[in-house]
């Protein structure tokens, strides 16, 4: 892991991913069918997290991903087929373009991403002192391999088409900083409205470069950039691909998709928009509710109106509920997750008995490794008791990075989420976002005297982000003494 986070730009890192990608479209050709050329072809990530995911024999990683509300595709399609046919257009990009451009922005992202405070952290066993404040950093955090993708994928479209439209069909990511960056660049942005939820495609014109973010694209926005005859570069994260594929598997099966997910995130507004039959769970409570209707039925009113954002339109809780799959957002909290799966598979067990589970409960692992490392390292890094708070640095609207936030929370640890350095005001107060999404400003947050701080960020979020929130705390810490 630590070897993932070296920043130097080497050749060999791009040919090792390009033949373990390789390696892995291989055996999921031979296991399943595929939705095309891997964007491994490439090369992969640009080497500032040099792993990529953990690739499992026989998952399929090919795909695109989420986001927005278009036209309602028709449920007659095939949408699997109706997405590999979108994708073998040779106007369709999933891989890099250029070495010459691909280059160009590893080096821009080197100088605006790293941090030479990471790098100190990381020789150091992950803990340093600066003055009165020690800081202890989690051992998984930060941009995923998936985001730093999506991120390079982006800068390297503007570098490659200098001089033509570009256009973003939702945040390349949840991070303030970086798609104000994109602006910047001249990346037009094409947001839902914030009343209708609905995107205005029409100032996308034939011939221009419509960028689909790290979430993906639904199925209605494929269909639609298809038909404008538009030149797409695709940055769907694999994992999200993967999630997909676990939908189809669904469909194959006749199952109706349960998503534990935010019915209104971009990833899980994709992932539905490829399921016949879904419903969108967002939590425990909900999963219980609908375990509950399972086994002794309920008020089918109360259901609709309860989930009536989060099913399909054909959804009827006492007609697709007899055969369920699990999927997931891939940025929930993971142990959620798991326990929202095991609910249902007790659930179908005790409904329709042990002979028929296979055919009634599938469950496949869709939890994206990055976002149950940097969990896992949460709570190690909570376990130490001398840290007396954590700093949580990733977008207020960023899922993963909200429950890194939760689970300092639920281990009754002082935490404080901030989207940006500004939060942390030169009068020593923070303005932080709390759990349940509310933001407060918390006065005099930083304790007298000596402070140790437990430091992390989201799989959205660059480690130059973590060192600059850092160095406004030491400020404070100085200004303390003067």
């Amino acid at each position: 892991d630590s070897g993932a986070r070296q920043p130097a730009m080497l050749s060999r890192v791009w040919a090792q991913l390009c033949a373990l990608c390789l390696a892995s479209w291989v055996a999921a050709s031979a296991a399943a069918p595929h939705d095309g050329v891997a964007f491994a072809a490439s090369g992969g990530a640009h080497g500032l997290r040099a792993a990529g995911p953990r690739l499992r024999q026989g998952v399929s990683r090919f795909g695109g991903s989420s986001v927005g509300k278009v036209l309602m595709s028709s449920t007659e399609v095939d949408k699997r087929a109706e997405r590999r046919r979108i994708i073998s257009n040779p106007n369709f990009n999933r891989n890099f373009l250029g070495k010459d451009t691909k280059e160009e922005v590893e080096g821009m992202m080197v100088e605006e991403f790293t941090s030479d405070l990471v790098k100190e952290l990381i020789a150091q066993s992950y803990t340093i002192e600066r003055d009165d404040v020690t800081i202890k950093l989690a051992q998984s955090y930060g941009f995923c391999w998936g985001v730093e993708r999506a991120v390079a994928m982006a800068y390297e479209a503007r570098s490659f088409y200098k001089d033509d439209t570009i256009h973003i069909t939702n945040e390349i990511i949840h991070n303030p900083g970086v798609n104000k960056r994109l602006k910047d660049m001249k990346i037009n942005f094409i947001n839902p409205d914030k009343e209708t939820g609905v995107k205005d495609f029409s100032v996308v014109g034939e011939g221009d470069v419509v960028v689909l973010p790290a979430f993906g694209a639904s199925l209605e926005e494929m269909q639609l950039l298809d038909k404008k005859g538009v030149r797409i570069v695709d940055t769907t994260c694999p994992w999200v691909s993967k999630v997909w594929n676990a939908v189809d598997t669904h469909k194959k099966k006749d199952m109706t998709s349960i998503i534990h997910g935010k019915y209104a995130h971009e990833e899980s507004i994709a992932t539905a928009s490829f399921a016949d039959t879904y419903l969108i769970v967002k939590d425990m409570e909900e999963a219980e509710y609908v375990s509950k209707y399972i086994l002794e039925g309920g008020d089918r009113d109360e259901f609709m109106k309860k989930f009536k954002n989060a099913h399909s339109a054909n959804f009827d809780p006492d007609v697709h509920l007899k055969k369920v799959g699990i999927a997931n957002q891939t940025t929930m909290f993971k142990d959620e997750t798991a326990a929202i799966a095991k609910l249902f598979e007790k659930t179908m067990l005790k409904k329709f008995g042990p002979q028929t589970l296979n055919e009634n409960f599938l469950a496949l692992d869709t939890i994206c490794d990055a976002t149950q490392e940097r969990q896992d390292a949460i709570v190690e890094l909570i376990e130490d008791k001398s840290v007396d708070f954590v700093l949580v640095v990733g977008g207020w609207d960023s899922s993963n990075t909200g429950h890194l936030l939760e689970i300092c929370h639920l281990n009754n640890v002082e935490g404080y989420h901030v989207d940006m350095a500004d939060r942390i005001r030169p009068d020593g107060s923070i303005e932080h976002r709390k759990i349940d999404g509310t933001i407060e400003v918390t006065e005099n947050f930083l304790p007298k005297g000596k402070l140790t701080i437990g430091l992390t960020s989201g799989a959205s979020t660059p480690d130059a982000y973590m060192q600059d929130a850092i160095e406004r705390i030491v400020m404070l810490k100085k200004l303390e003494k003067a």
